[in-house]
Protein backbone atom coordinates (compact mmCIF):
# COMPACT_ATOMS: atom_id res chain seq x y z
CA UNK A 1 0.00 0.00 0.00
CA UNK A 2 2.51 2.56 0.66
CA UNK A 3 4.43 1.88 -2.01
CA UNK A 4 1.57 2.32 -4.91
CA UNK A 5 1.00 6.26 -2.82
CA UNK A 6 4.16 6.91 -2.69
CA UNK A 7 3.98 6.67 -6.51
CA UNK A 8 0.55 8.12 -6.78
CA UNK A 9 2.04 11.14 -4.76
CA UNK A 10 5.00 11.58 -6.63
CA UNK A 11 3.66 11.54 -9.91
CA UNK A 12 0.67 14.21 -8.99
CA UNK A 13 3.31 16.30 -7.82
CA UNK A 14 4.97 16.47 -10.68
CA UNK A 15 2.11 17.28 -13.03
CA UNK A 16 0.56 20.00 -10.77
CA UNK A 17 0.97 22.71 -13.17
CA UNK A 18 0.10 20.92 -16.26
CA UNK A 19 -3.19 19.30 -14.50
CA UNK A 20 -4.35 22.20 -13.05
CA UNK A 21 -4.04 24.17 -17.09
CA UNK A 22 -6.09 21.06 -17.89
CA UNK A 23 -9.15 20.83 -15.47
CA UNK A 24 -9.58 24.21 -13.96
CA UNK A 25 -12.40 24.92 -16.17
CA UNK A 26 -14.57 22.99 -13.94
CA UNK A 27 -16.55 20.61 -16.48
CA UNK A 28 -17.71 23.05 -19.26
CA UNK A 29 -17.02 20.52 -21.67
CA UNK A 30 -18.17 17.47 -19.56
CA UNK A 31 -21.90 17.88 -19.13
CA UNK A 32 -22.54 14.63 -18.03
CA UNK A 33 -19.75 14.84 -15.22
CA UNK A 34 -21.02 18.87 -14.55
CA UNK A 35 -24.94 17.52 -14.19
CA UNK A 36 -24.14 14.31 -11.65
CA UNK A 37 -22.22 16.76 -9.61
CA UNK A 38 -25.07 19.40 -9.68
CA UNK A 39 -27.66 16.00 -8.85
CA UNK A 40 -25.31 15.47 -5.89
CA UNK A 41 -25.18 18.80 -4.42
CA UNK A 42 -28.74 19.45 -4.53
CA UNK A 43 -29.24 16.19 -2.86
CA UNK A 44 -26.83 16.93 -0.14
CA UNK A 45 -28.58 20.10 0.64
CA UNK A 46 -31.63 18.38 1.33
CA UNK A 47 -30.42 16.51 3.79
CA UNK A 48 -29.62 19.48 5.97
CA UNK A 49 -26.09 18.78 6.52
CA UNK A 50 -23.60 20.61 3.97
CA UNK A 51 -20.44 19.57 4.90
CA UNK A 52 -18.81 17.82 2.18
CA UNK A 53 -15.69 16.25 1.47
CA UNK A 54 -13.55 16.28 -1.72
CA UNK A 55 -11.80 13.79 -1.80
CA UNK A 56 -8.69 13.26 -4.27
CA UNK A 57 -9.16 16.87 -5.08
CA UNK A 58 -5.64 17.75 -6.99
CA UNK A 59 -6.11 21.43 -7.80
CA UNK A 60 -9.40 22.24 -6.07
CA UNK A 61 -11.81 22.96 -8.65
CA UNK A 62 -14.31 20.75 -7.65
CA UNK A 63 -14.09 21.87 -4.47
CA UNK A 64 -14.54 25.01 -5.68
CA UNK A 65 -17.62 24.14 -7.93
CA UNK A 66 -19.68 22.65 -4.65
CA UNK A 67 -18.97 25.75 -2.65
CA UNK A 68 -20.81 27.53 -5.14
CA UNK A 69 -22.99 25.36 -5.02
CA UNK A 70 -24.12 25.96 -2.00
CA UNK A 71 -22.39 23.36 0.42
CA UNK A 72 -19.59 23.81 2.72
CA UNK A 73 -17.02 22.08 0.89
CA UNK A 74 -13.24 21.26 1.54
CA UNK A 75 -10.69 19.42 -0.05
CA UNK A 76 -8.27 16.40 0.55
CA UNK A 77 -5.67 15.14 -1.34
CA UNK A 78 -2.46 12.77 -0.51
CA UNK A 79 0.10 15.15 -2.96
CA UNK A 80 1.11 18.03 -1.28
CA UNK A 81 1.73 20.29 -4.09
CA UNK A 82 -1.77 19.60 -5.29
CA UNK A 83 -2.33 20.95 -1.82
CA UNK A 84 -1.03 23.54 -1.74
CA UNK A 85 -1.47 24.72 -5.67
CA UNK A 86 -5.50 24.57 -4.51
CA UNK A 87 -4.61 26.93 -1.24
CA UNK A 88 -3.62 29.32 -3.56
CA UNK A 89 -5.84 28.96 -5.98
CA UNK A 90 -8.76 29.06 -3.81
CA UNK A 91 -7.49 30.91 -0.19
CA UNK A 92 -11.37 31.15 1.22
CA UNK A 93 -11.73 27.39 0.87
CA UNK A 94 -9.68 24.96 3.46
CA UNK A 95 -7.20 21.89 1.92
CA UNK A 96 -5.32 19.66 3.98
CA UNK A 97 -3.58 16.86 2.60
CA UNK A 98 -4.56 13.33 3.49
CA UNK A 99 -5.04 10.09 2.62
CA UNK A 100 -8.87 8.33 1.40
CA UNK A 101 -8.03 5.65 3.71
CA UNK A 102 -7.69 7.75 6.53
CA UNK A 103 -9.31 10.74 6.31
CA UNK A 104 -8.71 13.98 9.31
CA UNK A 105 -12.80 13.64 9.93
CA UNK A 106 -14.64 12.64 12.68
CA UNK A 107 -17.41 9.84 12.52
CA UNK A 108 -20.74 10.45 10.92
CA UNK A 109 -19.79 13.96 10.28
CA UNK A 110 -20.68 14.73 6.42
CA UNK A 111 -23.48 15.29 4.52
CA UNK A 112 -21.32 14.05 1.48
CA UNK A 113 -18.33 12.64 -0.18
CA UNK A 114 -16.98 13.47 -3.52
CA UNK A 115 -14.46 11.36 -5.70
CA UNK A 116 -14.30 12.42 -8.71
CA UNK A 117 -11.76 9.77 -10.73
CA UNK A 118 -9.60 10.11 -7.17
CA UNK A 119 -10.28 5.87 -6.36
CA UNK A 120 -8.76 4.85 -9.63
CA UNK A 121 -5.32 4.11 -8.71
CA UNK A 122 -6.44 2.23 -5.71
CA UNK A 123 -5.66 -1.27 -6.30
CA UNK A 124 -9.06 -3.28 -6.25
CA UNK A 125 -7.76 -5.29 -3.10
CA UNK A 126 -7.41 -1.82 -1.04
CA UNK A 127 -10.98 -0.58 -2.28
CA UNK A 128 -12.90 -2.23 0.68
CA UNK A 129 -10.92 -0.59 3.45
CA UNK A 130 -10.95 3.03 1.23
CA UNK A 131 -14.73 2.70 1.07
CA UNK A 132 -15.56 1.75 4.14
CA UNK A 133 -13.38 4.88 5.33
CA UNK A 134 -15.91 7.04 3.12
CA UNK A 135 -18.80 5.57 4.87
CA UNK A 136 -17.49 6.05 8.50
CA UNK A 137 -17.36 9.95 7.72
CA UNK A 138 -20.71 9.91 6.22
CA UNK A 139 -23.70 11.03 8.83
CA UNK A 140 -26.76 8.25 8.16
CA UNK A 141 -28.37 9.63 4.61
CA UNK A 142 -25.01 11.16 3.48
CA UNK A 143 -24.21 10.86 -0.29
CA UNK A 144 -21.24 9.35 -2.34
CA UNK A 145 -20.75 10.60 -6.27
CA UNK A 146 -17.89 8.04 -7.29
CA UNK A 147 -16.69 8.82 -10.75
CA UNK A 148 -14.75 6.69 -12.57
CA UNK A 149 -12.85 4.74 -15.61
CA UNK A 150 -15.65 2.34 -16.96
CA UNK A 151 -15.06 -0.81 -18.91
CA UNK A 152 -17.92 -3.55 -19.97
CA UNK A 153 -15.94 -6.19 -19.25
CA UNK A 154 -16.42 -8.90 -15.88
CA UNK A 155 -13.43 -7.62 -13.96
CA UNK A 156 -11.33 -4.26 -13.16
CA UNK A 157 -8.51 -3.44 -15.93
CA UNK A 158 -5.43 -2.22 -14.90
CA UNK A 159 -4.15 0.19 -17.37
CA UNK A 160 -1.06 2.82 -17.87
CA UNK A 161 -2.51 5.88 -16.82
CA UNK A 162 -1.02 9.34 -18.21
CA UNK A 163 -0.09 9.97 -14.83
CA UNK A 164 0.74 6.59 -12.81
CA UNK A 165 -1.12 3.20 -13.06
CA UNK A 166 -4.83 2.95 -12.68
CA UNK A 167 -8.06 0.88 -13.35
CA UNK A 168 -11.02 0.75 -14.67
CA UNK A 169 -14.01 -1.27 -13.63
CA UNK A 170 -17.67 -2.58 -14.54
CA UNK A 171 -20.28 -0.35 -13.09
CA UNK A 172 -21.61 -3.54 -11.60
CA UNK A 173 -19.09 -4.38 -9.77
CA UNK A 174 -18.41 -1.39 -8.14
CA UNK A 175 -21.93 -1.18 -7.26
CA UNK A 176 -21.17 -4.11 -5.12
CA UNK A 177 -17.89 -2.79 -3.83
CA UNK A 178 -20.48 0.07 -2.54
CA UNK A 179 -22.82 -2.19 -0.85
CA UNK A 180 -20.48 -4.07 0.60
CA UNK A 181 -19.28 -1.17 2.50
CA UNK A 182 -22.93 -0.14 3.52
CA UNK A 183 -23.69 2.02 1.06
CA UNK A 184 -27.15 2.25 -1.42
CA UNK A 185 -26.63 2.81 -5.28
CA UNK A 186 -29.76 4.51 -6.52
CA UNK A 187 -28.52 6.11 -9.74
CA UNK A 188 -25.98 5.32 -12.29
CA UNK A 189 -24.43 7.15 -15.23
CA UNK A 190 -22.73 5.56 -17.84
CA UNK A 191 -21.42 7.23 -21.34
CA UNK A 192 -19.49 7.23 -23.72
CA UNK A 193 -15.72 8.12 -23.35
CA UNK A 194 -14.63 11.75 -23.15
CA UNK A 195 -11.26 10.83 -24.35
CA UNK A 196 -8.85 8.63 -26.53
CA UNK A 197 -8.73 5.74 -23.57
CA UNK A 198 -11.85 4.38 -25.14
CA UNK A 199 -13.41 3.52 -21.46
CA UNK A 200 -17.04 4.08 -20.42
CA UNK A 201 -17.37 7.65 -18.16
CA UNK A 202 -18.96 6.23 -15.29
CA UNK A 203 -20.71 8.05 -12.51
CA UNK A 204 -22.17 6.06 -9.48
CA UNK A 205 -24.54 8.47 -6.30
CA UNK A 206 -24.75 5.96 -3.15
CA UNK A 207 -26.36 6.97 0.13
CA UNK A 208 -25.30 5.38 3.76
CA UNK A 209 -28.90 4.08 4.88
Amino acid sequence: MLGHQDETRAAYDGVVDLYASMFSSRLETRPFARNMIGTFAELVRGTGNLRVADVGCGPGHLTAMLHDLGLDAFGLDLSPAMVDHARRAHPALRFEEARMEALPVEDAALGGVLAHYSMIHTPPGELPALLAEQVRVLAPGGLVLVSLFGTEGPEPVGFDHKVTPAYSWPADRFAELLAGAGLVTFARLLHDPATERGFLDTHLLARRP
